[in-house]
């Protein structure tokens, strides 16, 4: 006898016990890290439809400078994970905020448009370690050409193994463009403008 497949939707009911993952996000907004939790249910356990799905999130910080709309933000988010269906578009919608007064980059050079750009991201890493997100890979062939870049260029002190001239990359928004061999590349997601 063929068992039926549960899909997400809102009326399925919260289990006792849900596993997830919490995120450490500091930024230079803040003296404060926020803690993002992001708990799963697991659909058809033990079965080959098994998957697991975001099923709500918290977010968390001593600062409260921001209680209401945090709060406001995780129940939305929530609602929308139980709704069912595919919540992946959430990534884009919160990486597209950005900060009136113009963002922060982030250790290593990252640049984040605003907080709520930087949930986003956190979202993004979720979805992608339980699968939701493909993984995005560099083939063998870029992994060896930036990091023969990478050694050939490093003479910071800032511990991020990018020139201290590197510019901006418009895909990964990390400070780590170079021009090399005719071309701007990047040195941390392989971006070119030649390729």
């Amino acid at each position: 006898m063929a068992t039926d497949v549960v899909q997400m939707h809102e009326k399925l009911e919260r289990p006792e016990i849900l596993v997830g993952s919490t995120y450490k996000v500091k930024t230079p907004l803040s003296e404060h890290a926020l803690y993002i939790t992001i708990n799963d249910i697991v659909l058809n356990q033990g079965t080959e439809h098994e998957q697991r799905r975001p099923f709500e999130i918290f977010i968390n910080s001593k600062n409260m400078d921001h209680f209401q709309w945090v709060v406001a933000l995780t129940r939305v988010i929530s609602a929308v994970f139980r709704k069912g269906g595919d919540a992946t578009f959430l990534v884009e919608e919160l990486k597209g905020v950005f900060d009136p007064k113009g963002g922060y980059f982030k250790r290593g050079g990252r640049f984040m448009p605003s907080l709520v750009a930087e949930i986003g991201e956190a979202i993004e890493h979720h979805m992608k370690s339980i699968g939701l997100l493909p993984q995005e890979t560099l083939d063998p062939h870029q992994k060896a050409y930036i990091a023969a870049k990478k050694q050939a260029m490093a003479n910071n002190d800032d511990g991020d193994d990018y020139p201290a001239s590197a510019l901006l990359c418009g895909k990964c928004h990390t400070r780590a463009v170079v021009y090399s061999d005719g071309c701007n590349t990047c040195l941390s997601c392989g971006d070119s403008k030649c390729s």
